[in-house]
């Protein structure tokens, strides 16, 4: 009797704690509704980009990425992301895809340029850079060195 009471409250316990850590993880996780600007960005590839992925521009992070999807009538990925409304985009503003390591994660860079009129709520980033492929690079160069007619 004892041993199933004691069961029974480890069992509780261990609810607890994952409790707590649900609790943390959602708070942590910053995924809320953001109240930022929405703009969009299309692109002929994303690589792996996803929902809740960093905005950055040099390296610091101004928005997250809110949704994706594949734009039925150029057949290209939009991507929606909801960036800081106190940073100016110009409108002649770039975006690309960037990696964060080999082992992959993705973010998206902007690169604002040097136009007098900004981007507002709901714009579209026109210049845009799909992510490098790194399996066709790779295959590029192999097939490249066996082509090579100096062998």
């Amino acid at each position: 009797m004892t041993r199933s009471i004691i069961e029974t409250i480890l069992g509780a316990l261990v609810l607890i704690v994952a409790g707590i850590f649900l609790v943390f993880s959602y708070k942590t996780a910053n995924m809320g509704q953001a109240d930022g600007m929405e703009i969009t960005a299309d692109f002929s590839g994303i690589g792996g980009l996803g929902i809740g992925d960093e905005v950055q521009i040099s390296g610091v992070k101004i928005g997250t990425i809110t949704n994706v999807e594949l734009n039925s009538e150029t057949y290209l990925a939009r991507v929606f992301m909801n960036v800081d409304p106190d940073i100016e985009l110009p409108i002649d503003t770039a975006a690309i895809i960037g990696s964060e390591s080999l082992m992959g994660g993705r973010y998206l860079a902007l690169e604002p340029g040097a136009e007098e009129d900004f981007l507002e709520s709901g714009d579209r980033v026109q210049y845009t850079q799909a992510p490098q492929n790194l399996e066709q690079l790779l295959g590029k160069f192999i097939f490249s060195m066996q082509n090579d007619p100096k062998k």
